[in-house]
């Protein structure tokens, strides 16, 4: 977007938009300078104005991240005056430096530092922002305050969890996990002050040396005068963790996902088993029933037990539930196929044959009716490659794409442990399986996933040699295994819909890995 003109200029209005509410406000607001060579930048306004611009210097280029194909640096650290008080501003990677542009803004004399951030979710990076925004806070002195986006775009979640530190390193306030909040604090910049000047450490002893900038700054009008209230109560919300907050994550990733992109309904396949139980939980969850329609194409391999799931799970969400076999047309596609398959045993190709036969359907309804396809495969089995392309990997978002099984079936049971059980227990008990051939089972083709998942981990989101996996206990051909699949695999994860990003390393923008290499371990 940053290459179109007329975005750009867009984005320029609507900054101008906001001017008129400034005028009683001080207000920080995120958005594009210039044309061609644009600045992730912040505007700062005051008194009906933009009293000033600061462009963000740190330009991440790592994971998700290619600022430095979309914006140029800014080249100086920013701050601006407000009844003699100096304010510094900064954008998001800027923060996560613990020399500048930080260093600079407080040896000019920031007394608080505010961010804008776009952080994006994935597990346990809520802990490390504290943590980071705390240390950068006690080894300046100065309040620092960080106000992160909420809302999903595409593969990414933005959690929330807005922070405000004293210049103790302590808390002041913190805006709720996933979901939108004010949040209002009051810091005393006087008393900062006085907390410099009796630093026992002298921290910021020397600091002009240290940090000698360049620094631009600018003053604002400050705002009309109020009149004497009492300070405000805290504002500091309990934060999400563990299987709670990825929960949350993805049902903001999915509804996100399907109302700004302007969809009415879902549909899901609904196999009886655990991958397409919890998304269909998590559609209900996001959208409300009423947009969720779950389809079962029952096959000659389909136990009576997976489709008699499919219709209670179906029951239990109140959602619209229909039935269409799969046997004609798998029975028409054996017939059709049979002069060309002579002489061959029946094998994995028949097994993909109804998988696509599925994703068409599904698709056809896509086209029909306008609903969105969610697919249900998960990230140990996309990962390996267990999953059949234009088969069940046809659709249009990938809720569970970088959900490791094991945590699917976390996310059941957190589900089921919030009040009535909308996921039958023997949904969460059976044995996985993908129903394609006569007793299949996942563990015919593949490690536990107790073990798959340990590698995927090691491999794809720590980046741990073979000689590492093993030292952790791994079975060396497990690993080696397992690996191969995992690499000669990528030609169908390019092919796959968009999913939402929950761990260290997602596949897709996350991760790049070329296809074509000879490269084994």
């Amino acid at each position: 977007m940053t290459f179109n003109p007329d975005f750009v200029r867009a984005n320029a209005a609507a900054l101008r938009e906001l001017l008129p509410y400034s005028r009683r406000v001080t207000a920080v607001v995120g958005f594009l300078d210039g044309v061609g060579r644009v600045s992730n930048a912040a505007a700062v306004l005051a008194g009906g104005e933009v009293a000033g611009v600061c462009r963000k210097m740190r330009l991440p280029n790592y994971g998700v991240f290619d600022e430095f194909r979309y914006f140029v640096p800014g080249e100086r650290a920013t701050v601006f005056a407000m009844e003699r008080k100096l304010i510094g501003v900064s954008i998001c990677e800027d923060i996560w430096y613990p020399d500048e542009p930080v260093g600079s803004q407080v040896a000019a004399g920031a007394s608080l530092v505010v961010n804008l951030s776009s952080s994006p979710y994935r597990v346990g990076r809520t802990r490390a922002r504290e943590e980071m925004l705390s240390q950068r806070a006690r080894d300046y002195v100065t309040p620092m305050a960080l106000v992160n986006m909420v809302g999903g775009q595409d593969e990414l979640v933005f959690d929330g969890n807005s922070l405000v530190y004293d210049e103790f390193g302590g808390l002041l306030a913190r805006g709720a996990s996933l979901e939108e909040d004010l949040v209002l604090v009051d810091i005393d910049l006087d008393a900062v002050q006085e907390s410099r000047r009796s630093d026992p450490e002298r921290r910021l002893q020397g600091i002009v040396d240290r940090h000698p900038g360049p620094v631009s700054s600018f003053a604002v009008k400050p705002p009309p005068a109020e009149k004497q209230r009492p300070p405000l109560p805290e504002s500091t919300r309990e934060p999400l963790s563990g299987t709670a907050e990825v929960y949350r994550a993805l049902l903001v990733g999915l509804g996100d996902y399907v109302r700004k992109n302007g969809f009415e309904r879902t549909v899901i396949g609904l196999s009886g088993g655990v991958d397409s139980s919890l998304t269909a939980v998590l559609a209900v969850d996001a959208l409300g029933k009423e947009k969720v329609v779950g389809v079962t194409m029952p096959s000659r391999y389909s136990s009576a037990e997976t489709r008699d799931d499919a219709v209670v799970l179906a029951e239990r969400l109140g959602i619209e539930l229909r039935t269409i076999s799969i046997e004609p047309i798998f029975e028409r596609y054996l017939e059709t196929l049979a002069p060309e398959f002579a002489g061959r045993e029946p094998d994995v190709t028949e097994e993909n044959i109804q998988a696509r036969i599925r994703g068409n359907l599904v698709m056809a309804l896509s086209n029909k009716f306008g609903w969105l396809v969610l697919t249900t495969g998960n990230k140990s089995e996309t990962s390996v490659g267990y999953c059949t392309l234009y088969g069940d990997m046809a659709g249009g978002f990938a809720v569970l794409k970088d959900v490791p099984k094991t945590m699917v079936y976390e996310l059941c049971r957190y589900r089921n442990s919030l009040g009535e059980e909308l996921i039958p227990a023997s949904v969460i008990e059976r044995p996985p399986s993908a129903e394609l051939a006569p007793g299949q089972k996942d563990s015919d083709t593949l490690p536990p996933y107790e073990v798959l998942d340990r590698i995927i981990e090691a491999y794809v989101e720590r980046d741990l040699s073979l000689r590492e996996m093993v030292a952790m206990g791994l079975d060396e051909e497990t690993v080696r295994r397992v690996v191969r699949m995992i690499d000669r695999n990528e030609y169908k994860r390019r092919q796959a819909p968009p999913g939402i990003k929950v761990t260290a390393r997602a596949f897709g923008k996350d991760r790049r890995f070329p296809i074509t290499n000879r490269f084994r371990i």
